[in-house]
């Protein structure tokens, strides 16, 4: 069976849950008190998709303002970003937009974007309504899903429908591209986790 590296990177807005859905995925455990990142951590973790084995370089880069000029260096190159925001805080979804411009102007041309809107359990603290995320994410030919790293609630399913957009490998060495392509505007070491 193949075995493909998929580098994937998660960006957002400091404590949006990035790490813990970085650790629900790849450990199945989840924190409540889990430190902010900084900088950058990293993970792996080997999926069976189809007749490949996707193995996930997954990067969790920190949402702090300060670390923000270092994500460049982790989406370069990524098949894929996931963008997290939390449900419970607008200006978090406000400034996922921003991310999703700078992965147009600087991002790999190819790369596959999921929209994550996190914290899905708490439902009662709504402040990002569904629909108006799921149709931002339309616009732009992105993933959609809402997932809760506490609950384990769509954590698998990002990294499934990521699988889903990567082009599909042929025997004679090219590449059919099946998915997305996000346009551009003019012109190992292992973290310890939870």
């Amino acid at each position: 069976m193949a075995l493909r590296e998929l580098k994937v990177c998660l960006l957002g807005d400091t404590g949006v849950g990035k790490s813990s859905i970085v650790c629900r995925f790849v450990e199945d455990s989840f924190d409540p008190n889990i430190n902010p990142t900084i900088g950058a951590s990293f993970m792996t973790k080997t999926v069976q998709y189809q007749n490949e084995l996707h193995k996930f370089l997954i990067w969790d880069t920190a949402g702090q303002e300060r670390f923000r000029a270092l994500a460049p260096m982790y989406y370069r190159g990524s098949a894929a970003a996931i963008i997290v925001y939390d449900i419970t805080k607008e200006e978090s979804f406000q400034t996922l937009k921003n991310w999703v411009k700078e992965l147009r102007q600087h991002g790999p041309p190819n790369i596959v974007v999921a929209i994550a809107g996190n914290k899905c359990d708490l439902l009662d603290a709504r402040e990002v309504p569904e629909k108006d995320a799921k149709d931002y994410a339309d616009s732009i030919h992105a993933i959609f899903v809402e997932t809760s790293a506490k609950n384990a609630i769509n954590i698998n399913e990002v990294f499934v429908e990521i699988s889903k957009r990567i082009p599909v490998a042929e025997a004679a060495g090219g590449t059919s591209v099946k998915g997305f392509k996000l346009g551009r505007q003019a012109s190992e070491s292992r973290r310890a986790c939870c």
